[in-house]
């Protein structure tokens, strides 16, 4: 079925995806977005938003276009992964931006739900008689922003759960560190956190298994931390509180110091809201992405309060023929994949 678009669109949009993908990890809550700039056919600028106040995607390909080069932008396209915005933030507008340097031709992927955006950008470029484009590889262009669409349509941190269970349907034993799969999904894993902003275990896990939660077998950032400790008890020295690393206790009543910095102590009630009201705290701390890793309860917690958007399930090559049953998910798979002897199973929620 033909998109009715051309393959030189679909082309530099590509490399518009491929350039916002280089900000994983630290464009969030703000989108991924590249920017190509092209004249005849040839890439005379690219770039990419690099992070939460940074300058944006359209303002890096501009700044990259060399100088010989820049008598050409007044008769070039602009490719964007995502709608330019159009208001004052950390930023100017990008709109502001094309308008200046009287780009002609701006092609888009998919519009900037952001409210403040939202199709505005686009309407003011035409306004001024820029001649826009919309739509092109739309699907994989929305893909891209989810976590930025999330963000700003429920308020909430896109929630991923993860885990692993057995062949026979366990997570686990009690009282005993198991572990399921094999190592390259380890690595997997640690490629995810360094994709996310926080990352989120329960009480038993903390106390029983005494993770670190960094990402020490990939490269990039560590993501928060955040433990739930109900009765502020959990031992000062397991690894989430004294390696230094940022850290969020949550707890319901705060009763010691901890001697070291980098924990966070932060109250809320543990009733029936405990989860929502912790995702309106990571909102307000711009948290745009919170992967949730364990335990058992905590993840069904989030399954049943339908507080969550994606699930990575591996399935290991082992049998454990007791323990702790695994989390529940009543939704079909939508991608499956194999990493030597386990299989990873990709579920998305809505």
């Amino acid at each position: 079925m033909k998109s009715g678009f051309s393959k030189k669109q679909e082309l530099y949009i590509r490399r518009a995806f491929d350039l916002a993908r280089l900000s994983e990890g630290s464009a969030v809550p703000n989108p991924m977005v590249g920017a190509v700039i092209v004249f005849q056919n040839r890439i005379i600028g690219e770039g990419y938003f690099k992070g939460f106040g940074k300058s944006h995607a359209e303002v890096n390909a501009v700044t990259n276009v060399k100088e010989e080069d820049r008598q050409y932008l007044t008769q070039s396209e602009i490719y964007v992964s995502l709608e330019p915005c159009n208001f004052f933030g950390k930023t100017p507008p990008c709109t502001s931006l094309i308008l200046k340097t009287k780009i002609p031709r701006v092609i888009i992927s998919t519009i900037d739900k952001t409210p403040q955006v939202s199709g505005n950008g686009i309407e003011l470029l035409r306004q001024n008689g820029v001649e826009v484009i919309t739509g092109v590889l739309e699907k994989d262009g929305d893909e891209l922003v989810k976590y930025r669409t999330n963000y700003v349509e429920r308020e909430s941190p896109f929630v991923i759960l993860k885990y692993a269970k057995s062949k026979d349907g366990f997570i686990g034993q009690e009282n005993k560190s198991v572990w399921i799969t094999n190592h390259f999904s380890k690595i997997l894993v640690h490629k995810w956190r360094s994709e996310i902003n926080a990352i989120m275990v329960g009480t038993n896990t903390a106390r029983q298994d005494n993770p670190k939660l960094t990402n020490r077998l990939y490269f990039g950032k560590n993501p928060l931390r955040i433990v739930l400790d109900r009765r502020d008890d959990l031992p000062e020295d397991l690894h989430l509180f004294s390696d230094g690393l940022p850290t969020w206790q949550i707890t319901e009543n705060i009763t010691r110091t901890f001697s070291k910095k980098n924990v966070i102590q932060i109250e809320i009630p543990f009733d029936d809201f405990l989860l929502k009201n912790l995702l309106k705290k990571l909102h307000e701390e711009k948290i745009g992405t919170l992967l949730v890793e364990g335990g058992a309860k905590l993840l069904q917690s989030f399954i049943d309060q339908n507080l969550w958007q994606e699930a990575r399930i591996f399935e290991g090559n082992k049998y454990l023929k007791n323990g702790i049953l695994a989390p529940q998910i009543s939704v079909t798979p939508n991608e499956e994949f194999k990493i030597e002897n386990d299989t990873l199973k990709i579920f998305q929620n809505g």
